[in-house]
Formats: C-alpha cells, sequence, structure tokens
C-alpha cells in the first residue's frame, strides 16, 4: 500500500509508503485530501523531483486491471469491477412505468426530446461501463507525475469466435441463414438431442435458458433443445434441473465482450491519443517472463513495460460500484392499494437510505469482518455484505439481517467500494 501525495500547489509528486504520510500527518506538515485512494497534500513548499511512472490498463467488459510501476518497483496494483446490471434495471423501470400508466394514479406528460441520439450514442450499459473505465483511468493518472499510460485493448471479430471457417459473403448470412427459423437452427445445432436426458427420436421443444419472465430473450444463444419429457411444468420450478440452468448460470458461449471491446477500442484511440497501446500476444509472454500468476493486475504490470520485479505491492485493491438510488416512484406494487393516500410521493420503508446514523454503503465492522451496508430493514436492522458480495451474518444464525447494534462504523462511502487486501 502506497499514499499519494501533491504538493502544496495541487502538482502531484512520487508517492511515498504509509509512516511518512503519519508522520507527516502528525507534525501538521500534511493534510488529507482523498481516503480512496488515499493521498495527502503537503503545506510546505519541496522539490519536484520525480521519477519516471509508468501505468499499466487492462481493458475487460467486467474488471479492468490499473497497475502503477516506476523503474523495477510495482507501486499499486488492483482491479476495478464494472456494473453488470444497468440493462436489468432499466428493463425494471420499463416494467413499473408500463404497469402505472394503466393505473388511476400521477402521469406525467412523454418526453420526446428525452429521445433524441446523438452521433456517439451508446446503450446505457455499454455508456456506463465506458465511463467508469475512463473515469479511474483518469483518477490514477492524475494522482503521479506525467505518468506513461500503456493500455491492451484487442480487435475481435465475432463471427470467426463462432465460425473460425467463416470467409466471403459468408459474413452477411446470419447462424440461422438456410433455416425456416431460430427453433430449426437450434435444434440442428444441438444434433436433435435432449440436453437432459441426452437421448435422441423424442419430440423436441425449445427452452429457453433465461426464462422470459427474468427477461431473456428469443435469441439463439438463449435456447436449447429438450425433449418432452423433460420439458414439464415441474422442472420449470425452483430448484429443478431447468431452473437451476438459469440460477447456477447454465450458457451456450456468449459473444457479448467482443463488440463492447470493440466500441471501448475506438473511443480510446480517442480519448487517450498519446496513450501506448499493446495487444493481449504481447502481454502474456511478458507476463511468463516476469514469473506472475494470471490476473488482472498482474497482466496490467506486464502491460506497463516493466523490465523486471525488484520490489512488488504487497496489497492488492479491489474497486466496485454500488447503486445506491432506488426508484421507490416506481414500485411494483401500486399506492392505491396501500394504506396512506396517494397524495405526495413517499419512500418505501425499505429504500431508506439512513437509519439512526447508518447510511447506505458505509464501511462497517461486524464479527471482526468488514463490510458494506447494502439496505436496512425494521427499525434496527441491516443488511451487511462484503466487497465480494457474500453476507455477513450472525454465528450460527441463517438469517441475514443484522442489528444496528453490532455494526461499527468504519467510514462513510458514496458510490463506490475500495478496499485494499493483502496476498503473499
Amino acid at each position: 500500500m502506497i499514499v499519494f501525495v501533491i504538493n502544496k500547489h495541487g502538482k502531484p509528486l512520487m508517492p511515498c509508503k504509509p509512516r511518512k504520510a503519519r508522520l507527516l500527518l502528525k507534525e501538521k506538515k500534511a493534510k488529507i485530501v482523498s481516503r480512496n485512494p488515499f493521498g495527502i497534500q503537503l503545506l510546505y513548499e519541496t522539490n519536484s523531483y520525480t521519477q519516471e511512472v509508468k501505468i499499466g490498463i487492462d481493458l475487460g467488459a467486467k474488471y479492468v486491471g490499473i497497475a502503477i510501476t516506476s523503474e523495477d518497483k510495482v507501486l499499486a496494483k488492483g482491479e476495478v469491477e464494472l456494473r453488470q446490471d444497468v440493462k436489468s434495471a432499466i428493463d425494471t423501470r420499463r416494467t413499473y412505468r408500463r404497469s402505472r400508466r394503466n393505473r388511476k394514479t400521477r402521469y406525467r406528460k412523454p418526453r420526446f426530446q428525452n429521445r433524441t441520439r446523438g452521433k456517439r450514442w451508446l446503450p446505457p450499459s455499454i455508456q456506463s461501463r465506458v465511463e467508469n473505465t475512463f473515469f479511474w483511468i483518469d483518477k490514477f493518472c492524475d494522482l503521479v507525475p506525467n505518468p506513461k499510460l500503456t493500455m491492451e485493448v484487442s480487435k475481435f471479430d465475432v463471427q470467426k469466435m463462432i465460425d473460425p471457417a467463416i470467409q466471403g459473403v459468408a459474413y452477411q448470412e446470419g447462424q440461422t441463414y438456410g433455416y425456416h427459423d431460430v427453433r430449426y437452427f437450434v435444434l440442428a445445432r444441438d444434433h436433435y438431442t435432449c440436453q437432459v436426458c441426452k437421448k435422441k427420436g423424442k419430440i423436441l421443444n425449445t427452452h429457453h435458458i433465461i426464462y422470459r419472465t427474468h427477461g431473456g430473450s428469443n435469441r439463439a444463444d438463449n435456447l436449447i433443445t429438450v425433449c418432452t419429457d423433460c420439458h414439464t411444468h415441474d422442472n420449470h420450478q425452483r430448484g429443478n434441473i431447468l431452473w437451476k440452468w438459469m440460477v447456477e448460470g447454465k450458457r451456450l458461449p456468449q459473444y457479448k465482450e467482443g463488440p463492447f471491446m470493440n466500441i471501448v477500442r475506438k473511443r480510446v484511440f480517442t480519448k487517450y491519443p498519446h496513450a501506448r497501446i499493446t495487444y493481449g500476444s504481447v502481454t502474456t509472454p511478458k507476463r511468463k517472463a516476469l514469473e506472475l500468476e494470471k490476473t488482472h493486475a498482474n497482466d496490467a504490470i506486464a502491460i506497463s513495460g516493466i523490465s523486471s520485479i525488484k520490489e512488488n505491492a504487497k496489497t492488492t485493491f479491489k474497486i466496485k460500484q454500488f447503486r445506491k438510488k432506488k426508484r421507490s416512484l416506481h414500485e411494483a406494487t401500486a399506492r392505491k392499494g396501500r394504506k396512506s393516500k396517494n397524495i405526495t410521493s413517499k419512500r418505501n420503508e425499505k429504500n431508506k437510505k439512513y437509519l439512526k446514523g447508518f447510511y447506505l454503503n458505509d464501511k462497517v465492522r461486524l464479527y471482526e469482518k468488514t463490510g458494506y451496508i447494502t439496505g436496512f430493514t425494521g427499525t434496527s436492522g441491516a443488511y451487511v455484505k462484503s466487497i465480494d458480495g457474500d453476507y455477513i451474518i450472525m454465528p450460527n444464525k441463517s438469517y441475514k439481517q443484522v442489528s444496528l447494534k453490532k455494526l461499527t462504523q468504519i467510514s462513510h462511502h458514496n458510490n463506490w467500494q475500495f478496499e485494499y487486501k493483502a496476498f503473499g
């Protein structure tokens, strides 16, 4: 772990060790300007001697690896986890608003000007990931002096990923070309074999891996062949095989990351024209030569261009976005069915932002573990999760609620979770 430093005039200096930062703060020679990541500002004049600093960025659709190196030292490394729930949140909002229009309740006139799209418009799910990626790249670049930025980008041919032998006019013909409809393509792709009992010669249906009621599509990559003996009402119920496929993540090969990375690649060239660009075929041999394991952070170290490592960071950071706002205005339960009249918009109890001095996403300690408050319940309870998404519960208990009296507040967070983890 390092502490980022800026001088009296706001210009970045070389990072220092935590011990030195503690002494400067104790002697009132510095003040805290940032906690995540931790940074201080000097309150006295100093020289501006700096060393060469390199930043490596391993771009990805779900995780972004970041590493800061100088000479033969790894100053900091970690990863940013990008949001994957934007599309489902927008779908939920659309459903709630559509149902609200069919009720006798408040209604605003449609704002058609909100539907105009510019030339560089992106779907919200992609726009969120692009903006968050660039936000953290800019954040770390502003914390160190004159960084040399190196980024790994990739160009994907999705159709060649599906069919390596594709060429010529075949690029203009989709997967279902030559088939009567998607159903016949799915049956042929699965060799007319039930994917549950693995038997042929039965009457076959196409099954949605992710149910349509849960947002599943009618595309071929969400359909699978199942015989009528296995495609039953009972097998669709919670806990049975077809349900488990959806919950446990049974998927056909997905190719969403390729188009996303192609989009990011174009915007990287525009936003960072002076950045050095590299590719995965170059990164992998470098990482192996440095004798590093395969992780996003270690890939970023190799991408930065460091030739040898004499001093590696003892900790790695993880950054994750937390969605604090909940749409209490567009709830599934109609307000006309409640006891309180629908005169003013009232926030539902489950959507509280704070309770008895605790706020959503506050970092707390519970039973010698650290986690973040993800919600409140009742008048004195909360839900606490680790940064990895695991509930922290009371010993020998199965329910997830914990009493606020058991929590010790560490720090107040906004929409980001930032945590250091020791390793090795």
